[in-house]
């Protein structure tokens, strides 16, 4: 049973979602400001978090910062009807994926167990059966193990969220072939999820960052504008 973390100051949200999700056989557990989720998760993550932005105390951007100093586990964000930069700053922190309110709970609900789905993917089979999507890929300096989601570039270990850890490896996969956006959202996301364009190109935007941050040098995934992108194999 996966645990689920859902974070909002709105007591209506918590409580109708936390009654969905745990009709769906998930655990949930609830927080009404960023700060006593963080106090939480200090003591002990869940699988999965679903964040507000905006919430007293600490609100969901400050909460997802000071995750991703510590974990890479996914994280969905509640955003605002037409608040698009939220949208993209949130992708740009490292959220995996982001809702709009007022939202369809039963869409949240296929969010959440995309996301999940994504996780076990990379995760990879369990008994640790070597195939063509669990076993180590190696591209010149890149170095990826699915089995434990580990990235390194040069030799220098890079943390990547599931989405970003899903796109590297499809792009990767055949170094010199341009995957188009479409073809990306294909490999990240689930068929009965509907992203855009913005949310992809935000996602590649942190993916080209963190690699930076190994090697500021980095510059092995290219965009080919109004096409989508390619991996060079330096």
């Amino acid at each position: 049973m996966s645990k689920i973390a859902l974070v909002d100051d709105d007591r209506n949200i918590l409580t109708s979602v936390s009654m969905t999700l745990e009709a769906e056989g998930f655990e949930v557990e609830t927080y009404n400001d960023g700060q006593a989720a963080l106090d939480a998760f200090n003591k002990k993550l869940p699988d999965m978090a679903v964040l507000d932005i905006k919430m007293p105390r600490m609100d969901g951007m400050d909460l997802l910062q000071r995750l991703r100093q510590k974990t890479q586990m996914p994280v969905i964000f509640l955003t605002s009807k037409d608040d698009e930069i939220d949208e993209v700053l949130g992708l740009r922190m490292g959220a995996d994926d982001y809702v709009k309110k007022p939202f369809s709970q039963r869409l949240l609900v296929e969010r959440i167990r995309a996301l999940l789905r994504r996780q076990d993917a990379v995760a990879g089979d369990a008994a640790g059966t070597t195939t063509g999507e669990t076993k180590v890929m190696e591209r010149g300096h890149l170095r990826m193990d699915p089995l434990r989601h580990a990235v390194s570039w040069k030799g220098k270990d890079v943390s990547l969220t599931v989405t970003e850890f899903l796109l590297l490896q499809a792009l990767a996969q055949r170094p010199g072939f341009v995957k188009s956006r479409d073809q990306l959202m294909d490999v990240a996301y689930d068929d009965q999820v509907y992203v855009d364009d913005r949310t992809i190109d935000s996602h590649i935007k942190r993916l080209r960052k963190k690699m930076r941050s190994a090697d500021e040098d980095f510059a092995a995934i290219e965009t080919l504008y109004g096409i989508g992108y390619r991996y060079n194999e330096e």
